[in-house]
């Protein structure tokens, strides 16, 4: 079997997306170059910043940038990634001051040139949507923590808005095996 689509495994902090990625790719003998991962933790390290940083827009722009030329970088026609391009959108949305501010910085990122190009590719591409699992959430210092359930609404409501299909894996799907077989089935079968 080998992955049919683009493959993107989102959500928030500590839902195992990179645990899930990993172990898809194990089963799959998908290569190095046809796995995109940590493309956040990267940036936010070169750029020396830290969670403490996640309002900052620019920070959020960064890390929308890197994870769409890491993208671009990936020859294959297919790949899984542990993110994508609309999180940080999701996280400018959360910690936007306001509602106003939200649609502003929303607005800001979606209007990119970069993230438009890549919007139709995504709209043809699997999300696989992760949900909290309370006893998986751990504070290593570096991922942002707390208030998982408003940023996975937030995730639905943008997936949405921006017209990208998505299936969700929440707390009842919570062991390993369960969560790869699913995704391979998705991933490998038919578009």
């Amino acid at each position: 079997m080998s992955l049919q689509r683009r493959v993107y495994v989102v959500g928030p902090s500590s839902t195992g997306k990179t645990t899930l990625c990993d172990a898809l790719a194990k089963r799959l003998g998908i290569e190095e170059n046809r796995l995109i991962k940590e493309v956040a933790r990267t940036v936010i390290k070169e750029l020396g910043l830290s969670r403490s940083d996640i309002g900052l827009l620019d920070m959020q722009k960064a890390i929308m940038l890197g994870h769409l030329k890491r993208e671009q970088e990936c020859e294959a026609e297919t790949y899984l990634s542990d993110r994508s391009a609309v999180d940080p959108i999701v996280y400018a949305i959360f910690t936007a001051a306001n509602a106003q501010d939200a649609v502003a910085r929303k607005e800001t990122l979606v209007s990119l040139p970069e993230f438009q190009e890549a919007l139709p590719r995504y709209r043809q591409s699997l999300f696989i949507l992760l949900g909290t699992v309370r006893e998986w959430v751990v504070d290593d210092g570096f991922r942002h923590v707390g208030d998982e359930t408003k940023l996975l609404t937030i995730f639905r409501d943008v997936l949405v808005e921006l017209g990208i299909r998505y299936r969700e894996i929440g707390s009842e799907m919570r062991f390993l095996p369960e969560r790869t077989a699913f995704l391979e089935s998705l991933a490998t079968g038919p578009h």
